[in-house]
């Protein structure tokens, strides 16, 4: 579903990225973690190509990205649900507009829309906030939006990047259990977190990035 081989990214003269290789199978759940600045976002984003890669190859659900232009993006992205740290919602449209959008963007009918919505906010418990603001909200339910936003419409891979870094403990639990329900329906699910309590006892393959590198894999 995804993979990288000998991937490296820079920028200018320092080296995010250096002789990635690695795959995530179809339907896996699996995890890549390290410090800051190791290259875990880089690497996510390279996935969804808001960055390209300046060595290596990359293939996302078969495809190999290379041959993607600019103008296709899109269509890559119909297939990826991102869940971004900053939750990127738009403050003045509700919580169901904002997990609208990734359907009328997609041209789904206003029809069809609606009960998809409000599906996947019962999904992440949040189908009694559907008229309220972002900014009303807490930052776990905020986030929560988010990966409603990210799933509403049935991808087939969902990228994490630090889902729960502004999290108290007990809400990232729940962002947990939440992804584990998305795997268990089939969607592929990576996530890049420096939580070590995301995938501890989890059973899960674990990607260590280092300066940069994959220094080894694990287990959670």
């Amino acid at each position: 579903m995804i993979k990288f081989e000998d991937v490296s990214k820079a920028y200018d003269s320092f080296r995010a990225l250096k002789d990635i290789r690695l795959t995530v199978e179809k339907g896996e759940l699996a995890f890549v973690t390290g410090p800051s600045g190791a290259g875990k976002s880089t690497l996510l984003k390279l996935v969804y190509l808001a960055e390209r890669p300046d060595e290596g190859s990359i293939w996302v659900n078969g495809v190999e990205t290379a041959g993607i232009k600019d103008s296709g993006i899109p269509r890559l992205r119909r297939n990826i649900g991102v869940v971004f740290q900053d939750f990127r919602l738009l403050p003045k449209r509700n919580v169901f507009d904002n997990v609208a959008l990734a359907l009328r963007i997609r041209g789904v009918s206003e029809g069809d829309i609606k009960p998809l919505v409000h599906e996947t906010l019962k999904m992440v418990n949040l189908r009694h906030k559907s008229d309220n603001y972002p900014p009303a909200l807490s930052g776990g339910e905020q986030q929560r939006v988010v990966i409603a936003r990210a799933i509403v419409a049935e991808p087939l891979i969902l990228l994490a990047d630090e889902p729960t870094g502004n999290l108290d403990p007990d809400t990232a639990a729940g962002i947990v259990r939440i992804f584990k329900e998305i795997h268990a329906r089939g969607t592929t699910v990576f996530v890049a977190t420096h939580n070590r309590e995301l995938f501890r006892n989890s059973g899960k393959r674990v990607m260590v990035l280092d300066g940069g590198t994959i220094a080894r894999e694990m287990q959670g």
